[in-house]
């Protein structure tokens, strides 16, 4: 019932009560690759109309959904827009080099212009991170063309082109008119540096030249007057009045495609560089129905796949003999066994993360390793976590009587075949729902960067090997770990023990923005910044199985349906919604 509800809230806030029609299609580019998009229009638009239309991209490692806030309130207001999945994201053709998922926006453009209900003079874009640099390079490529196209461009979260190759100071924007979103406390760019030559903060990169030189049309501005945020600022080109700003926005680079204030700005600057067909109040704005619809759908999909664990293994084939009074090992010295482990466990994970990132070059531009670089060094950090549990657990069953832990962990090898089949059965039927609620509604589950989508068969494949039997590894021994080698008959015991699965997560985090916000500073930089954003996800992902394990657990006592379940959906997930390169 929750994924239903989730399908018609969030179809109605995505169709703007049914009066914007939603396509998902792809198209062939002219250079010959296929790209994903959505298309969203007014309901009933003919021919011979003639609006103004918004190409949008998302950012590295995600997809096109990840834009929903922005082609929500866009499509709202009238506009005819076109979000794009940029080469090797999402559902769109793969590329080899990271120059190849640039390309995304001007093809969008390109598409859009064949459409005779689009205004070819008033045609803008829009992208966040990765995708505003799509822009910048869409506006490279439009000022070669013989008729230029984009109209506007609205930077979100990454730098415009300032200079030329000789380091001059350059309007590459030309007539257009051009904006940036710029968040204070970003990860990857807004930097620049002072009259010593260092780096400077991003949260004042509107007091150095970059920002200024932006704001003056590319002029140097020493010795120019100082401009402010939040103000458009017009100048005559070619008898063109043409607009420049910047939003600077208090938050960090991934919340940008979360943030009501960039939602705002957007709305506002293309209403005034483009015109809304539709104008409604930059403050009016009702993607967070939609979010709260997807999330009410991510709920939901989780307790399905629950409580279809617990139903199956009910089942005759399926019920395997487990002795329901079982207890956990007493172990000697329990209380300084059971917090020593954690311990570890912790200490261990939070200085093994970074170094197991580095060390697999885990943020690769090219596809000299593999497909999903991003996946395989996380998949590789969970792995060591779960041999360090492994190890841990041998440890101290040998050193007090192991035979209770051993029995309460052992699985017969036909019982753990039943157990594998019961898991993919469960998490087929869990992805079924997924398809089957896209299929109907368009949509999918999702809450800021973590989504559960459909997915092709490209991605089950590439899913299977190597990165599943890493998760494997970490989500069974997580299991065996919460549920036989713990004391798993009290709640406050769950609440531990689902805390200290995220801990290293937090410490991480917290090390890194808190020394941010103080000093402006980041302690970790590029690629250290990127890795530590993949967290993100992990504070829902690595409580959220203890919970989903102990409920399972506690029905069945076998801890290697729940390990196996959840290590499926998190290979699943990682591997549908990141970057992947074109195989070799």
């Amino acid at each position: 019932m929750l994924m239903l509800l989730s399908g018609i809230g969030a179809s109605l806030v995505q169709t703007s009560g049914n009066t914007v029609t939603v396509r998902d299609l792809n198209f062939v580019t002219t250079k010959g690759f296929e790209l994903s998009a959505k298309l969203l229009t007014p309901k009933g638009i003919k021919a011979e109309d003639s609006l103004p239309t918004i190409v949008t991209c998302h950012g590295m490692f995600n997809d096109k959904e990840m834009q929903d806030a922005f082609f929500v309130e866009l499509s709202r207001r009238g506009y005819v827009v076109l979000t794009v999945d940029m080469p090797s994201h999402g559902n769109s053709d793969d590329t080899e080099v990271i120059d190849g998922c640039l390309v995304g926006t001007i093809e969008g453009v390109h598409y859009v212009s064949t459409l005779p209900y689009v205004d070819k003079t008033k045609i803008g874009i829009t992208g966040h991170s990765l995708g505003a640099l799509n822009a910048n390079i869409a506006i490279l490529e439009d000022n070669a063309s013989e008729t230029p196209l984009i109209s506007s461009v609205l930077l979100n979260c990454n730098d415009a082109f300032y200079t030329d190759d000789d380091g001059n100071f350059v309007n590459i924007y030309g007539a257009r008119n051009a904006g940036i979103i710029a968040a204070d406390y970003d990860e990857f760019f807004m930097s620049d540096v002072d009259e010593n030559g260092a780096k400077t903060a991003t949260r004042d990169y509107l007091n150095y030249n970059n920002a200024q030189s932006f704001l003056h049309f590319g002029q140097d501005p020493r010795g120019l007057d100082h401009r402010e945020g939040n103000t458009f600022y017009t100048e005559d080109i070619n008898g063109v009045t043409a607009n420049r700003i910047i939003y600077p926005i208090n938050m960090i680079h991934p919340w940008s495609h979360f943030s009501y204030r960039a939602v705002k700005a957007t709305i506002e600057y293309f209403e005034k560089t483009i015109g809304a067909p539709n104008p409604i109040a930059s403050t009016d704005q009702v993607w967070q129905w939609k979010e709260f619809f997807n999330l009410i759908g991510l709920i939901g999909f989780f307790i399905f796949v629950t409580n279809l664990a617990i139903a199956v293994s009910k089942l005759e084939f399926f019920h395997i003999e487990r002795d329901m009074e079982s207890k956990v090992p007493e172990f000697t010295g329990k209380a300084a066994s059971f917090f020593g482990g954690l311990a570890i466990t912790t200490v261990f994970g939070t200085l093994t993360y970074l170094p197991i990132m580095y060390g697999f070059n885990s943020f690769m531009k090219d596809n000299s390793s593999w497909r999903q670089s991003t996946v395989f060094g996380i998949g590789m950090w969970a792995m060591c976590c779960g041999i360090c549990a492994i190890l841990l657990m041998a440890a101290a069953s040998k050193k007090n009587s192991g035979e209770a832990f051993y029995t309460n962990a052992k699985l017969l090898g036909k019982d753990l075949g039943k157990t594998v089949l019961a898991a993919v059965i469960v998490v087929a039927a869990g992805f079924l729902c997924v398809t089957t609620v896209h299929y109907l509604f368009g949509t999918d589950f999702r809450i800021w960067v973590l989504a559960v989508k459909p997915f092709t068969s490209k991605f089950l494949l590439i899913s299977l090997l190597p990165y599943m039997p890493m998760f494997l590894v970490y989500y069974i021994a997580n299991s065996v770990s919460v549920n036989v080698y713990n004391n798993y008959n009290t709640k406050s015991n769950l609440c531990i023990l689902a805390a200290a699965n995220v801990v290293p997560v937090i410490i991480i985090l917290a090390v890194q923005y808190i020394h941010y916000l103080v000093t402006g500073f980041m302690v970790w930089t590029d690629p250290g910044s990127m890795y530590i954003v993949w967290l993100f996800p992990m504070l829902v992902f690595l409580p959220l199985s203890a919970v989903i394990s102990r409920k399972i657990f506690e029905v069945t006592r076998n801890p290697y349906l729940p390990g196996i379940i959840n290590g499926i959906i998190v290979t699943f997930v990682s591997c549908s919604n990141t970057l992947t390169w074109a195989a070799r």
